[in-house]
């Protein structure tokens, strides 16, 4: 039977910190040019669902390094549950590939997919759910930290994928999360639910970015309206402008803190060109950490 991940909790806490540690190994290695090839002779789709630069690059480039060949199939070739049910997808993949990677809009059509492939499946971002973009910022928080267990994170801004998997995270490994947003922009409310119940992490919504961002160590933000949602664009900027993180807002949080975000951003709305380009930024060493932790996800499902 394959393995998936398609949620951050589809490892165990020791699986996820052990994944972590082998991400920053594998980083190592390919600076040393000795990053191992376990997937000579392997070929892995990736589907797409969704414009991309980090993810599609990464994935990629990381297949190729570990010795992989990376497939990249559009809408145009697999129209999910449309041209064909996601079942037939999922069992034709399965005779020719090692290995699915799926960047689309639907959580439902990933898990289904997952039931019926007899490959491992990877979730590489749907509306609901982010886990490697997750994987990858844990990883750079234990770069920078030396753990991540206990670390204070707040994020800002709009509830979307990104802040329901650090939840997911939350409820795996104890962290100090924070999440700073507007009373209508809140992350899903099971997911949150689990988190609090889980009993893991220290846990807390505020709907004041400034008392948001007290005694955090890393600031987190992300655009206010995900990919799917641009026509609630001017919508969510009205609701969330108080959360911009800039100069004045890390004031309030600690003296060395470590900004954030996933990327794209959209520079001058969620977060200042100051604060993105200035000595707090730590936004593309998280961009660089995709690659190898993602490496690390797929030889740990494909053991």
């Amino acid at each position: 039977m394959s393995r998936d991940f398609l949620a951050v909790t589809d490892f165990t806490d020791q699986e996820l910190i052990q994944t972590l540690h082998f991400a920053i190994d594998l980083k190592k290695l390919t600076k040393a040019g000795e990053c191992p090839r376990p997937f000579e002779g392997k070929s892995f789709g990736l589907i797409f669902h969704k414009p991309s630069l980090r993810t599609r690059m990464s994935f990629e480039v990381g297949i190729n390094q570990l010795g992989g060949k990376a497939l990249f199939i559009t809408d145009a070739e697999i129209q999910l549950g449309v041209r064909e049910a996601i079942s037939d997808v999922a069992r034709v993949l399965s005779r020719y590939l090692a290995g699915i990677v799926i960047r689309t809009y639907h959580q439902k059509h990933v898990e289904e997919l997952a039931q019926w492939a007899d490959i491992p499946v990877v979730n590489a971002l749907t509306d609901l759910l982010h886990p490697c973009q997750i994987m990858g910022d844990l990883m750079t928080i234990m770069e920078y930290r030396g753990s991540v267990e206990g670390a204070a994170v707040s994020y800002l801004g709009d509830g979307n994928n990104v802040a329901n998997s650090f939840l997911n995270a939350a409820s795996l490994i104890p962290l100090k999360l924070t999440i700073a947003c507007s009373e209508s922009t809140m992350p899903n409310a099971d997911i949150l639910h689990r988190a609090q119940e889980a009993g893991v992490s220290e846990i807390r919504i505020t709907h004041d970015p400034f008392d948001g961002v007290e005694g955090a160590e890393f600031v987190y933000g992300d655009v206010w309206a995900s990919m799917g949602q641009k026509d609630k664009a001017s919508e969510k900027a009205a609701l969330l402008k108080n959360f911009q993180i800039n100069d004045k807002l890390l004031k309030h949080a600690k003296s060395n803190v470590k900004v954030m975000h996933c990327l794209p951003a959209e520079r001058g709305k969620e977060i200042t060109d100051e604060v993105m380009d200035g000595p707090h930024s730590i936004v593309f060493d998280q961009a660089e950490n995709r690659l190898h932790v993602q490496k690390a996800i797929l030889m740990k499902i494909m053991e």
